[in-house]
């Protein structure tokens, strides 16, 4: 899909929207047609209009990422006058909350009152897979831009259900893999005890141990509730650890990172973690602690390509910060979508998974290339570094580390 242009000023998101707000994405080029009924006919692309379900939080903890996700979203309607082909887009924006508790309700209004055609984003995995049957028995299209959990796309797969973005487990896979590569040592792991903890410890160990590495320990800290890190810390000093790996995103990866600093750990015991431990607004708040510290995932502000150059110079100009990754997944999906509906003869359920299944690879995305295998990403994981750039904290690329796919698929 064509970018056509950068947006000028800052966009009018709906980010102030109410839980299932129905409005047209607010973009610079006019309103949408009223009177148009939802879908279309004819060859590859349509017409009329899509009406696009945005799950995203917006109350609760995850907020921030929601802000990011529909600042993605908005963006690239923004660049593309609020069209996908033949069709212009329709955004109907509903709460996701903290979990499926709200989510999933959200959904079934989405759906069911709604009449949406697609649906996009969600940030917590317990939504898209306490969702998920809702989709099947709809014959609806769902494309998941954040939620990590491997059976999403894994056990519980759905051949409604799409991702575009990526799985706890690959990216600490590609993390334990690299660290045994270059002989570390004994490793140490951590990470809170909730399903996408859990993940990933098993997903960096896997790969650590059959790349020939050794834990020397691990912890699973209390979710949400951890406040005091050092009786952790004291037993990572105690194990004989060479390296330390975790996984904290939030407050807590603020928390801790700081505190590993302070404890005196950080000269010693090198950190390495999943990339959300500082990404975002998190590593703006770790300040000097967080530098040095290495991470792996999906996409840095500072990959070097023409896509991503320009995409964070609009994003910036639009927004007057940078993008995240939680933003940029979200961007990447409506780029999808707008590929598929080009291909696809209609919005129906079947023939947009169709025509993502025909896809192959994705050239033209911030992150780098990447195609769709198993219904989630086969892409590019990067080994980044928080250094200091003039005062601004930033995850610098090392070194690209290959192309993983979801672990087990």
């Amino acid at each position: 899909m064509t970018v056509h242009g950068l947006p000028r000023g800052r966009l009018l998101g709906s980010l102030g929207a109410v839980a299932l707000l129905s409005a047209t994405t607010a973009c610079g080029g006019g309103s949408l047609g009223g009177g148009e009924e939802s879908g279309g006919e004819g060859d590859g692309g349509g017409g009329g209009t899509i009406r696009v379900g945005l799950v995203i939080p917006q109350a609760g903890v995850y907020t921030p990422l929601g802000e990011d996700m529909q600042q993605g979203w908005d963006l690239w309607l923004e660049q593309n006058d609020s069209r996908m082909g033949d069709y212009e887009v329709e955004t109907v924006v509903a709460d996701e909350g903290e979990g499926p508790d709200t989510g999933v309700p959200a959904i079934q209004r989405l759906l069911q009152e709604e009449q949406v055609d697609v649906v996009v984003g969600i940030v917590n995995s317990a939504t898209a897979l306490g969702a998920a049957d809702q989709f099947t028995e709809a014959q609806k299209l769902l494309i998941v831009a954040n939620a990590g959990a491997g059976a999403i796309t894994g056990e519980a797969t759905s051949p409604y259900v799409w991702r575009t973005s990526f799985t706890n487990a690959q990216v600490a896979a590609a993390m334990g893999q690299h660290l045994a590569e270059e002989g570390v040592g004994p490793v140490y792991v951590m990470a809170p005890d909730y399903a996408a903890g859990q993940e990933v410890v098993a997903g960096f160990t896997e790969a650590y141990e059959a790349g020939g590495g050794t834990v020397a320990g691990q912890a699973l800290t209390p979710f949400g509730t951890t406040q005091d890190y050092q009786p952790f810390l004291s037993g990572i000093r105690e194990s004989g650890a060479a390296a330390t790996f975790v996984f904290y995103s939030g407050a807590e990866a603020v928390s801790f990172v700081q505190q590993y600093d302070s404890f005196g750990l950080k000269a010693d015991i090198p950190l390495y973690g999943s990339g959300f431990l500082t990404e975002g607004s998190v590593l703006e708040a770790q300040g000097p602690s967080a530098v040095g510290v290495q991470t792996t995932l999906h996409y840095s502000t500072e990959i070097d390509n023409e896509v991503n150059t320009d995409f964070v110079e609009a994003y910036e100009a639009a927004y007057d910060e940078p993008p995240t990754v939680f933003g940029m997944t979200t961007y990447d999906t409506a780029n999808v979508l707008a590929d598929a509906l080009a291909e696809a003869g209609g919005l129906s359920g079947e023939e947009l998974s169709a025509a993502l299944e025909g896809l192959g690879e994705i050239e033209d995305s911030p992150r780098g290339p990447w195609s769709f295998n198993g219904q989630t990403p086969e892409q590019s994981i990067y080994l980044r570094e928080v250094t200091d750039e003039g005062g601004t904290l930033v995850n610098s690329v090392v070194t690209d580390l290959g192309t993983f796919p979801q672990p087990g698929s």
